[in-house]
């Protein structure tokens, strides 16, 4: 059993390596929570991935510091859990809230494989050494400059090449690179930037052969993603559709979507991201793991997840020095120049916590023990 003795929560401001654009908008530096807690001598750590606005999901980083304050972590400290799996029976009363939740429950995780002297990726049932690794490319401010970054990544290693596109940035961008680099494996990325009217629009796509159209339509939709499936032959991939086991099962059967993307953070932890790799994997559905600008903490949670044997398609789980100038783990996630990370399976998740350098970045903190909050 694990007792929870302490959650402390952290916010820290780091700024990005280089500007990232979606159609949500442009980002250029991030405010990350974190949460740190204790249990007999041990620590783990874990990364809420709600951005500044509530923008991707109904959460910014701003709520989740409130849920974890008031909800989440009072029902956490002085527990004794089994493990990461008590936590969603745990949190169940509050409902939504997914990535806060995930925060918590994936530092449990971590906790209890340093507990059992195992690494995260085994205790989660992970069986590949290497993970394959695309990445993802933001909107860029010029043609130019997209095809100079698309020519880096590949030169870096990277097997597969995903573009953010909206209105005004698609066809003629994939017309574009698919003109110079006609064999790469390439996908988009709509972040749910379109809508009915632009269905034969983006029919048209078709001839790009492209490995997937991920989220095009609405971000809570099933019904007219189905639609859009039957009209083209390019896989659909949903990804802020599915927040649970139950959405990804109604997406397939309706057939929705072709490939899965399993953000731990959007579906509320590693419990429920096994739950979805396990439902798709029943059913011959592809998965891979999203990302969401995470730091190296939630990236080596991301690499320990992929480590599971459906996420079978190169994921965004990218190099550190693609986000940051400087990472707060050691060591730094890197990519092989074949396009892979490899899986550590050293205790834990594997890496070291700069805690230094993230005393360094906090702008403000607070701790809860049992019975109360404790201002650092």
């Amino acid at each position: 059993m694990l007792t929870i003795d302490a959650v402390h929560l952290r916010e820290i401001n780091m700024p990005l390596a280089s500007p990232f654009e979606t159609s949500f908008g442009l980002t250029t530096a991030r405010r990350i929570l974190l949460v740190e807690i204790e249990s007999d001598g041990l620590t783990a750590w874990g990364e809420c991935v709600a951005g500044e606005h509530p923008y991707f999901s109904d959460e910014s980083i701003d709520t989740a510091w409130i849920v974890t304050e008031h909800e989440l972590a009072p029902r956490l400290v002085g527990k004794e859990l089994v493990g990461g799996c008590s936590c969603p029976a745990l949190f169940r009363q509050v409902r939504g809230n997914r990535m806060a939740k995930a925060a918590l429950e994936n530092a449990v995780w971590d906790l209890e494989a340093q507990r059992k002297k195992m690494s995260l990726a085994e205790l989660l049932g992970g069986t590949r050494s290497t993970i394959p690794c695309g990445v993802s490319i933001g909107i860029q401010p010029s043609v130019a400059a997209l095809m100079e970054k698309i020519e880096e990544e590949l030169e870096a290693g990277y097997q597969r090449i995903k573009l953010k596109c909206k209105p005004g940035w698609d066809t003629n961008i994939f017309e574009r690179v698919r003109a110079r680099w006609p064999d790469i494996r390439l996908s988009c990325d709509a972040n749910s930037a379109y809508r009915v009217v632009d269905i034969e629009h983006i029919v048209e796509w078709d001839q790009f052969d492209l490995m997937m159209i991920e989220q095009p339509l609405w971000y809570d939709d099933f019904y007219f993603h189905s639609m859009l499936q039957k009209r083209i032959d390019t896989p659909i991939c949903l990804d802020e559709s599915i927040r649970n086991r139950r959405d990804a099962l109604a997406a397939i059967d309706m057939d929705s979507c072709r490939v899965l993307n399993i953000k731990v953070g959007r579906v509320g932890g590693f419990s429920e991201a096994i739950a979805v790799h396990n439902a798709a994997a029943e059913r011959g559905i592809p998965v891979w793991c999203g990302g969401m600008l995470e730091t190296g903490i939630g990236r080596a949670h991301n690499v320990a997840l992929s480590s599971l044997q459906n996420f079978s398609l190169p994921g965004d789980v990218s190099a550190s020095a693609r986000y940051w100038d400087e990472d707060i783990i050691e060591p730094e996630i890197t990519v092989s120049a074949e396009g892979e990370i490899e899986v550590p399976y050293g205790v834990g998740s594997g890496v070291t916590v700069l805690t230094d350098r993230i005393e360094a970045l906090t702008v403000r903190r607070q701790t809860l023990r049992e019975g109360a909050r404790v201002l650092a």
